[in-house]
């Protein structure tokens, strides 16, 4: 007797009873699956907030205004008069430190009637809590018996004309020296470019 290559299963052989069985449980399973499922909406929430959102950058402080700043400079005051603060020249603003937010350089001098009094070259700085600047370095301090002409801040850097005598016979009126000089940021304190002493104190 010969034997067929594949053996008959007749365990598999379905009838339309079978089948009816079959799909009836197949959508048991589907209505009981979406029954367990968020909708839509509710998914989108959690998986929004699930997730974190990016940090916004700080906004830059403005740059202090130099008209309300308090600076180490005290003016000779006649006697019997108010003493009166130090008139502000000239101001420049730019970020010095690279800190994103600007500072500001401030050139002030004692009213005088004639000449070229001497003159204080100052960095002025503030926090977003500060809403008064603060003097937190000395570029040129009076003492030095110089004037500032074209004050500039470029890519960081104080640039100015820095103009002095050459002797004390030297007409207060007239400068007779002109000296291109630069103040930059290094970490700790400004650094000037030009001959002369240091000058500055450390950014607070």
């Amino acid at each position: 007797m010969q034997h067929p290559v594949e053996p008959e299963l007749a365990h598999t052989r379905t009838t339309p009873l079978h089948w009816l069985a079959v799909a009836a449980a197949l959508c048991a399973v589907i209505s009981l699956s979406s029954a367990f499922q968020p909708d839509e909406a509710d998914a989108t929430t959690h998986h929004a907030g699930a997730k974190p959102s990016p940090r916004a950058p700080a906004r830059p402080v403005p740059a202090p205004d130099a008209a309300l700043a308090t600076y180490p400079l005290t003016c000779p005051t006649p006697p019997g008069e108010k003493a009166k603060p130090p008139t502000l020249a000239e101001h420049v603003a730019g970020d010095l430190d690279g800190d994103g937010s600007p500072e500001t350089v401030a050139l002030v001098h004692c009213a005088a009637g004639s000449g070229n009094p001497p003159e204080g070259l100052y960095v002025l700085t503030r926090t977003a809590a500060e809403k008064k600047p603060r003097v937190v370095a000395t570029l040129l301090d009076p003492a030095e018996q110089r004037t500032v002409e074209e004050l500039t801040i470029h890519r960081g850097e104080v640039r100015a004309s820095v103009l002095g005598y050459s002797s004390l016979d030297v007409p207060r009126c007239c400068p007779d020296v002109h000296q291109a000089t630069a103040w930059a940021w290094h970490g700790k304190r400004f650094t000037r470019t030009s001959p002369g002493a240091p000058a500055g104190d450390g950014l607070a």
